[in-house]
């Protein structure tokens, strides 16, 4: 029963799949169209761009028109048996403008406001480049997964062969019962962690659906000894400095303590006069045959400057300036923050390449070893010089390291990408150039 089940569930992960792979560059495109984080990630950015205009509107004239149209109706009851009545009309109308000529706050709120663009700025660039993390990282898992259910598979074949050979061995009498629950029982764990590894593609594929919103397909995989390459600069030194100036998030961070520094001297001018360009033209005409108001069109035009001294405000202004003081030093205390984790996450990414280096370049002598172990073993075993549990473990030894070799090739690959992330330099070129490693 185990062998259709497994069929059953491997054709469950495959059958969807697209006849032809899609490449790295293609599941980033898809991504860019249909990434739920990256499309909010854009809308606000495009939002953010409003704060220049916003901030600019409070240095620029305000002009306003306002009018009225009135109808009265009146009754005289003077001494007289006779009530007389009237009706007058009144049209008025107004336009005012006003220009700001000294307001300390809204030219502060002015230069937040271009800060403001790019900080915007800043944090969406950061979310492009966890963008590409993100789906180099989801197809790598994919890959890494789909390669530990196929090594998990070709092992599975051979404890099959090898099961077989010792039941033969076995009717013959030149090899004991112990042979045959040896392979058995490897034979039924590497079943038990089939199960695991289909399990685990589904959900590695569900995670890279979530990316690109929709199924991913078959994917290419790396070319057959592909040579990766060293991080240039070669010095870690150089990496690290280059996160501490130029990572985005402490782009933003530094952005942030500028606006905050601002915000202190927006608050102040609390304190500060106000004065203003003013100037308006009205038209006031009142008809009808009411006495109560005299007929005639009365037009007044005026200019002159405005000016107003805040005097107290009942401690407002100063609980104001405490207040964004305190959130300037927490500011300044983020901005710390972010550069050392850029620091460290590129001090752990340039490791994490050159160890992922040596690590392939191990494993590769390590495969070659393995598998030369594997075939004398099989040799001895069946010369009579080597039993059926040496044949398992030179398998074991040979399938975990060409394991290990893919997952090392792809965990350096991750590395280098998150080491260029950490110093703001990852951009779209550099998938391409990985792209390039993969057999289309």
């Amino acid at each position: 029963m185990r062998n259709p089940i497994i069929a059953t569930l491997i054709a469950g992960v495959f059958l969807t799949l697209d006849a032809s792979a899609a490449d790295l560059l293609q599941i980033y495109k898809d991504a860019l169209a249909n990434d739920a984080q990256y499309s909010s990630a854009r809308a606000s950015q495009v939002a953010g761009l409003e704060k220049v205009v916003q901030g600019r509107a409070g240095l620029l004239p305000n002009v306003a028109l306002s009018g009225s149209d009135v109808r009265t109706t009146a009754e005289i009851q003077p001494d007289a048996p006779f009530t007389s009545k009237g009706t007058g009309y009144t049209n008025t109308y107004s336009l005012a403008l006003s220009q700001p000529l000294f307001r300390w706050a809204n030219w502060q709120q002015y230069e937040q406001g271009k800060l403001l663009v790019v900080a915007s700025d800043a944090q969406f660039a950061q979310a492009q480049q966890d963008l590409i993390v993100r789906v180099g990282q989801a197809y790598f898992d994919v890959l890494t997964s789909q390669d530990a259910l196929e090594t998990l598979q070709a092992q599975k074949a051979a404890i099959s062969e090898q099961l077989a050979s010792a039941k033969r061995n076995f009717e013959v009498g030149t090899s004991t019962i112990t042979d045959t629950h040896e392979a058995q029982a490897r034979y039924d764990l590497t079943v038990a962690q089939e199960f695991a590894g289909i399990s685990d593609l589904q959900i590695k594929r569900a995670a890279l659906q979530q990316i690109i919103g929709k199924e991913a397909g078959d994917l290419a995989i790396l070319k057959r000894g592909i040579q990766i390459s060293s991080p240039q600069p070669a010095q870690i030194g150089d990496w690290v400095s280059s996160a501490e100036k130029q990572n985005y998030g402490v782009v933003a961070s530094q952005v942030s303590l500028e606006i905050a520094r601002r915000d202190i001297s927006r608050n102040r001018a609390g304190h500060y006069p106000t004065l203003d360009l003013v100037a308006s033209s009205g038209r006031n005409s009142n008809g009808g045959n009411s006495s109560l108001n005299g007929n005639g069109v009365v037009k007044s035009n005026s200019i002159g400057v405005q000016w107003n001294i805040p005097l107290f405000s009942g401690f407002a202004v100063d609980s104001r300036v405490r207040e964004s003081i305190a959130l300037e030093d927490k500011a300044r205390s983020d901005l710390d923050f972010t550069r050392r984790t850029a620091a460290q996450n590129a001090r752990q990414a340039f490791l994490g390449v050159t160890s992922g280096l040596a690590q392939v370049k191990a494993y590769e002598a390590a495969e070659i070893s393995s598998q030369s172990a594997l075939d004398s073993n099989k040799l001895g075993y069946q010369v009579g010089v080597r039993i059926n549990i040496d044949v398992l473990n030179a398998q074991q030894q040979l399938y975990t390291t060409r394991q290990n070799l893919a997952k090392a090739r792809y965990d350096t690959i991750m590395n280098g990408l998150r080491l260029k992330s950490a110093a703001g330099t990852l951009k779209e070129a550099d998938l391409i150039e990985i792209n390039d490693l993969l057999l289309h």
